[in-house]
């Protein structure tokens, strides 16, 4: 198994469609990467949810996956299901996301996701995270649509089993979903572990990336 580094990360960006996404596919990664990076600035944008209990949860949730973090969550208003309609609304906050700041890694959506919301902001981000690390995180719901990762980060069992316990208690209002349990969240990242030779791990897809041997 071939490990690669980052090197130093100082601040990251999250593009997400829904209250939720984000814990879902990164939450175990979030909590690693505020364990490491002591003040590590993240910053946040959801297109849905806000002004409903969905973004009341949704800040609690960033705050606890983020602990200690600079943390700047922006969720906007914009229709479930149907974000595509609204795509200069959504174009226009993800850029004003970057131009906000200054991430060394983006994290957001992969192309195959089988939700139009989730495509929708994986066909933005690199649109303008042009020079960006761009990670994109799988959502585990009921469409057979899990992917086939090519980036794995490996977590420990602590930090599995607190995301899935953070999970549960910051999105009450999808415990009556049959897949939203501690259980399905913590299955996927034994599998994920499988595969990259640990325990527990969660997994991305990555698109493009530029690597240097040496030199200039």
């Amino acid at each position: 198994m071939i490990r690669l580094d980052t090197g130093a990360i100082s601040e990251i960006a999250l593009l997400a469609a829904h209250c939720d996404d984000l814990a879902i596919g990164l939450g175990g990664t979030l909590l690693s990467l505020a364990d490491s990076v002591p003040g590590l600035r993240v910053r946040a944008l959801i297109l849905t949810g806000a002004g409903t209990e969905r973004e009341d949860e949704e800040r609690a949730a960033l705050e606890s996956f983020c602990p200690g973090a600079d943390l700047d969550v922006r969720i906007l208003d914009l229709p479930d299901g149907r974000t595509p309609v609204h795509w200069e609304r959504a174009k226009e906050a993800v850029g004003e996301l970057r131009r906000d700041g200054n991430a060394q890694v983006v994290f957001a959506p992969h192309r195959d996701d089988a939700h139009q919301d989730h495509r929708l902001l994986a066909e933005l981000a690199p649109t303008e995270f042009r020079d960006h690390l761009i990670l994109g995180y799988e959502i585990l719901k009921w469409e057979t649509d899990t992917p086939r990762p090519t980036l794995f980060h490996p977590l420990s069992e602590i930090v599995a089993r607190r995301k899935a316990e953070l999970l549960m208690k910051h999105y009450p209002s999808q415990r009556d979903r049959d897949w939203f349990d501690e259980e399905s969240f913590l299955s996927l990242c034994r599998l994920r572990g499988v595969q990259c030779r640990a325990r527990y791990a969660e997994a991305f897809l990555l698109e493009k990336a530029t690597i240097t041997f040496g030199g200039a």
